[in-house]
């Protein structure tokens, strides 16, 4: 642990032209005896570390010093490619690694450079989280990003519909969606914790006849997490030997995780999408739609609509467009406002007249306003 330190304190220095007793301190998340001390374990070593008294003194290395030890490690080069996003480097609990290798790359650089990362984090800041959403952390994220980076195979427990079941996974990777932890896996058929009364003996666990393969996990759904084989246990054995047996998988060299993420939200769009509705857009309507509904569904609608004959003589557009319910299109719709007719179902029609008479009387004149204008 002290040696990483004093490592770090090296490369510190190395990066910046000086630092005061204080700023190591925080940086180190010692104190500044503990700076002191490991200032002069340095200098006994040999590391022309020079300490500049007064009020603007702090510490420097002499002579354009550089060391060598700027070689990034497997885990600090991974987790470099992810310092754009330092909320999610927390959460995974990466923010040590990838601090190291931010540090090193700085401490490589020219010293005219330097300044390159603070230049860049002040331009550009990725706020995950939606609005109106205090994001909480899973507990057990951690452990299934070091099952991740380790392919280490895990047996856990998830809440799945009104039950818990137990699975063995082989976690492939982890997606960030709009503050919302997701892990894409690869599952053997799963086994209930808690099965339904009455359920005949080795019945499947809701006869949904699921096979094998990559699925979708919400993180938080997950209440418990543990490697197949305990780490104590792991053992990598010599090369060639069977990683199964060190508690770890081979991973499929034909799994892309964006390309599989975009495939399985898209169905799980459409999947939302069950019932359809038609309405009559005005030209300010359509540009409004994908504002208040799916924006992918509505763009298809409107391109459904313009290749079938596009608008009336009046500029309206009728579309048909696929909605997840009568009552949530009601909902979206609404906020068209005028700019929008609905046609069909009848059902929901009548509700939107309904809604527009009421609309018309609350915005009615007055008996004393009418008076007041005559």
């Amino acid at each position: 642990m002290r040696a990483a330190r004093l490592i770090k304190m090296v490369l510190l220095l190395q990066s910046r032209p000086a630092m005061t007793a204080g700023e190591l301190a925080r940086e180190l998340e010692v104190s500044e005896r503990t700076v002191a001390r490991d200032v002069l374990s340095l200098s006994e070593a040999g590391v022309p570390v020079y300490a500049d008294r007064g009020r603007s003194g702090g510490y420097r290395l002499i002579g354009g010093y550089r060391t060598r030890l700027t070689g990034l490690g497997r885990s600090e080069a991974e987790a470099l490619f992810l310092s754009g996003v330092p909320s999610a480097l927390r959460e995974m609990g990466l923010a040590d690694v990838a601090s190291a290798a931010r540090l090193k790359v700085s401490a490589a650089l020219l010293p005219e450079l330097r300044d390159a990362a603070s230049g860049a984090a002040q331009r550009f800041h990725l706020d995950a989280p939606r609005w109106y959403h205090d994001p909480e952390t899973p507990e057990l994220l951690p452990v299934l990003a070091d099952a991740v980076w380790d392919d280490r195979r895990l047996t856990v427990r998830y809440l799945r519909r009104d039950r818990e079941v137990v699975r063995e996974l082989e976690p492939y990777g982890l997606v960030l969606k709009a503050g919302v932890w997701y892990v894409a896996a690869r599952a053997a058929p799963e086994r209930s914790a808690s099965p339904p009364a009455g359920a005949p003996a080795g019945a499947p666990p809701d006869g949904d006849g699921e096979r094998a393969g990559f699925r979708v996990y919400r993180v938080d759904r997950f209440t418990a997490a543990a490697p197949t084989v305990p780490p104590e246990d792991l053992r990598s054995g010599p090369p060639g030997a069977d990683p199964v047996r060190a508690g770890r998988f081979v991973r499929d060299p034909e799994f892309d995780l964006p390309a599989f993420w975009a495939e399985r939200a898209a169905q799980f769009r459409r999947s939302l999408l069950r019932e359809e509705v038609v309405v009559r857009l005005s030209p300010r309507g359509v540009r409004q739609l994908p504002y208040v509904t799916e924006p992918a569904a509505a763009r298809e609608a409107v391109e459904r609509a313009t290749a079938a004959g596009g608008p009336d003589g009046r500029g309206w557009l009728t579309v048909t467009l696929a909605v997840e319910s009568e009552e949530v299109a009601y909902g979206q719709l609404l906020g068209l406002g005028p700019e929008g007719e609905v046609c069909a179902p009848p059902a929901l029609r009548e509700r939107f007249a309904a809604a527009a008479r009421r609309a018309a009387a609350l915005y009615a004149p007055s008996e004393e306003g009418a008076a007041d204008s005559r």
